[in-house]
């Protein structure tokens, strides 16, 4: 688990960023890459670490920071640790410069490590360039390449390091993650908050804690709750949610298409609408077909929830069927490819009504 290990972040305090404050500070504190960090343990005990790696995968799954662990394993001192962001650094010369001053010894270290973020963004000269020296640089030398687009890396360059691609953060994850922190920094979390925080941060474990490091600088109290977080950050509302998925139970098209007009009229994120309408219909069902999933499901939205849920779930008429969470399953596979996000949604309640009158 992310441990903290910064100044106490509160809003009287000098605050340091949610991301520092947790960022991992071993192998074993990384949370989500373990097939990637296991295999890096076992490399450093053994002495068996390659001179190149690449890190591929999206925004803010620990890549960097996995890199300036490794780097620290090697015991290496500040002086000797070069970032270099090569979407701004991306020139031949640029390149030309790093294979000049590879060469010289590291200050203070055994290793000189080079830690190169957007790798992907080198211009095909660059890259060129760096052949040579990726392939064969001086043995106080070691690389680590992080991108988020793989494909744009030249397969050259992918054949001369050890390539790791990083799995997306799952909402489970980034929900523990939130709750954990959110004890740490003696705050009360109601249901759902680390829920919403989960489902704005679509995948990033930094995402996540910018979300809500945002909601921690703007509420003072002890307690929050999922609605202030909602109105915060914009998130939908979840009564939104209810009241579809209530208006679809009883077969109200009109009611259920007002709820997704609202979505759009609000300028809420219509993916991240549907992902909490089809998290809600699947917990509906659950409680339908496996009761003994009860107190999980409670953990999750809380028990006055867990009530609505489960009057839905035993009304033999209900509209909330397994057939309308496929139809919202195959809506999510579409929805970030459409123009009018909104639309994937109302079909898919038009039709499943019309299915079901």
């Amino acid at each position: 688990m992310y441990r903290k290990h910064t100044t106490r972040y509160n809003s009287v305090m000098t605050r340091t960023t949610l991301y520092r404050a947790y960022r991992p500070q071993s192998l074993k504190d990384v949370v989500g890459q373990e097939h990637i960090t296991a295999v890096l343990e076992r490399q450093v005990k053994e002495g068996t670490l390659a001179h190149a790696y690449l890190f591929a995968g999206g925004r803010g799954l620990g890549k960097t920071s996995i890199a300036r662990i490794l780097a620290k394993e090697l015991e290496c001192d500040d002086a000797d640790i070069f970032e270099i962001d090569a979407a701004s650094n991306n020139s031949v010369e640029d390149i030309r410069t790093l294979n000049e001053n590879i060469y010289t010894l590291p200050f203070n270290s055994k290793k000189k490590f080079y830690i190169l973020d957007e790798a992907h963004m080198l211009s095909r000269g660059a890259w060129n360039a760096f052949l040579k020296t990726l392939e064969e640089p001086p043995a106080h030398a070691m690389f680590v390449l992080a991108t988020t687009e793989l494909s744009k890396v030249p397969e050259t360059v992918q054949s001369r390091c050890q390539v790791f691609e990083f799995k997306k953060a799952s909402r489970e994850n980034i929900e523990t993650l939130i709750t954990h922190i959110a004890k740490q920094e003696k705050r009360v979390i109601g249901a759902g908050v680390a829920e919403v925080i989960a489902l704005l941060a679509k995948n990033s474990y930094r995402d996540a804690l910018s979300h809500f490091e945002k909601v921690l600088s703007a509420i003072d109290s002890k307690t929050i709750s999922r609605e202030e977080v909602e109105t915060l950050t914009g998130a939908p509302s979840f009564s939104l949610v209810r009241d579809c998925a209530d208006a679809v139970a009883h077969r109200n098209a009109e009611k259920a298409l007002s709820c997704v007009h609202k979505v759009h009229a609000q300028g809420m994120d219509a993916e991240i609408y549907l992902s909490m309408l089809t998290d809600y219909v699947r917990s509906a069902l659950l409680l339908q077909y496996a009761p003994a999933l009860k107190g999980e499901i409670q953990a999750e939205v809380g028990e006055e929830e867990v009530g609505v849920m489960l009057a839905l779930s035993k009304d033999k008429e209900s509209g909330l069927t397994h057939d309308f969470l496929r139809l919202l399953l195959e809506a999510n596979a579409r929805i970030r490819y459409q123009s009018v996000p909104v639309v994937v949604i109302e079909l898919a309640i038009i039709e499943h009504l019309s299915k079901v009158k």
